[in-house]
C-alpha cells in the first residue's frame, strides 16, 4: 500500500493544511491564473497566464498583459482587432481539458453520482478507479475540509495523472485525500476499519469483484455507487449486489443531456447532445442479519452465462485499451503542468521572475 507522487515531478505539490477547500480565485487576473478564452466562432482555449507572454492564433497574437489585471468576463483584443472572452475556467471546464491516461467521468455524471450517493460534507468517502482524477475533484468539493476521500488505483501511472491534475487545479494537494496503489479487495481491509465509510464509489471494469469488500467498509445505512459502461456490467452488477443479501435492491440509471438552441421563435433542440457515457447503480448498506422483504417482480430471464459476458467486454466489441506509450506521455505533461503550478505560486509569492506559461486548446 503505498500514495504515489507525480513521476518525474521534481517540484513536489505542496499540501493543504487539514484539508482546506480551495476557493477559486476572485478579483482581476494575476500572473500564473488560468484563463478560458472563447474566440470569434465559439473556440475554447486555456492558457496560464505570463506578464510578457504571447498567445498566437490564425487570428492575430492576443497579448498576456492584455489579460493580467482586467476583471473576470472581459472582452480581449487580438492584434487583428478579433474579440476574445476571457473568464476563469469553471471545475466543469478543466476536467474536460486537462490530461487524461484513463477516460474520464463526465461532469453530468459526476453530479448524478455526488447527488444519488448524498455526498456531504464530512462525509468519509472511497474511490476505487481514479482514473486521472476528475471525479476525485467533484468529491474533495463534496466532502469539504471535514471529510476524507480515500482513492485506490490498480495503474500507478493512472494515479500519477490524477495526483497532478488535482494538484494543478487546487494549486495543492488537499490532506484530506489519499491515493493507493493496489487492488481494492487488498487494500481497503488494510485501509480503514469495518463499518467506517459513509460511501463507497466503483469506478472500474468489474465493480462486482468489489461489492463484498465495499458492504464489509460501509457503516449501515451507507451507500455504494458503481459506474459501469455496458449492459452486461450493468447486469452483472446488480446481479452481484443482489446476491449478497447486503444491501437495499439496486437502483440502476443513465443520464442523458441535450441542450437547446433558443434564438428568437426558433427553439428546438441542438443537433448534438451528450448521450450515453455509462451506467450508475445505487445501493443501500442493510443492517448486520436483516434480511431485506422479497419484492414482488415479473418473471422473466435471469441466467447469464460466462460466453454472454464475455461476447461484450470491452475487449470483444473493439475498445481500444491505452498504450503505455501514451500514458507515458500524459502523465509527463501532467507533471509538467502540476510542477508550473507549483512554480507559479512561489515566484508569486516571492515576486521573483514568472515560470513558463502553458497552453492547451479543447
Amino acid at each position: 500500500m503505498s500514495d504515489t507522487e507525480p513521476t518525474g515531478a521534481p517540484v513536489a505539490l505542496p499540501h493543504t493544511a487539514g484539508g482546506a477547500p480551495h476557493t477559486p480565485p476572485r478579483g482581476p487576473f494575476r500572473s500564473g491564473d488560468r484563463v478560458q478564452l472563447t474566440g470569434p466562432k465559439g473556440k475554447l482555449t486555456t492558457l496560464s497566464l505570463q506578464a510578457g507572454a504571447e498567445y498566437h492564433t490564425h487570428r492575430g497574437v492576443l497579448r498576456h498583459d492584455d489579460v493580467i489585471g482586467q476583471p473576470d468576463g472581459s472582452v480581449i483584443r487580438a492584434t487583428t482587432g478579433d474579440e476574445y472572452l476571457a473568464l476563469r475556467p469553471l471545475l466543469n471546464d478543466y476536467v474536460m481539458s486537462m490530461p487524461r491516461g484513463a477516460a474520464i467521468v463526465y461532469p453530468k455524471d459526476a453530479a448524478q453520482i455526488v447527488a444519488f450517493a448524498d455526498v456531504f460534507p464530512g462525509a468519509r468517502v472511497v474511490e476505487a478507479g481514479v482514473g486521472s482524477g476528475a471525479l476525485s475533484l467533484f468529491l474533495l468539493r463534496a466532502v469539504g475540509p471535514t471529510g476524507r476521500l480515500q482513492s485506490f488505483e490498480r495503474r500507478e501511472e493512472f494515479a500519477d495523472i490524477a495526483r497532478s491534475n488535482v494538484g494543478t487545479f487546487l494549486g495543492a494537494v488537499p490532506d484530506n485525500w489519499s491515493v493507493t496503489v493496489g487492488d481494492l479487495v487488498e487494500e481497503l481491509p488494510e485501509a480503514t476499519e469495518p463499518q467506517s465509510v459513509d460511501r463507497v464509489v466503483l469506478d472500474m471494469l468489474a465493480p462486482w469483484e468489489c461489492i463484498d469488500a465495499a458492504a464489509d467498509a460501509l457503516v449501515p445505512g451507507g451507500l455504494v455507487v458503481c459506474y459501469v459502461a455496458t449492459v452486461t456490467q450493468l447486469s452483472r452488477t446488480v446481479e452481484a449486489m443482489r446476491d449478497t443479501g447486503r444491501f437495499t435492491d439496486p437502483q440502476p440509471s443513465e443520464t442523458l443531456v441535450r441542450t437547446w438552441h433558443v434564438e428568437g421563435l426558433a427553439v428546438r433542440p441542438d443537433h448534438r447532445m451528450v448521450g450515453h457515457t455509462g451506467f450508475l447503480v445505487t445501493a443501500r448498506r442493510l443492517a448486520d442479519g436483516v434480511v431485506l422483504p422479497n419484492l414482488k417482480r415479473r418473471a422473466g430471464k435471469a441466467e447469464f452465462s460466462e460466453e454472454d459476458i464475455e461476447a461484450w467486454t470491452p475487449g470483444a466489441v473493439g475498445e481500444r485499451s491505452t498504450s503505455d506509450k501514451k500514458l507515458r506521455k500524459v502523465a509527463r505533461q501532467a507533471a509538467a503542468q502540476a510542477r508550473r503550478v507549483a512554480e507559479a505560486e512561489a515566484a508569486d509569492d516571492t515576486a521573483g521572475p514568472q515560470p513558463e506559461g502553458s497552453e492547451d486548446d479543447r
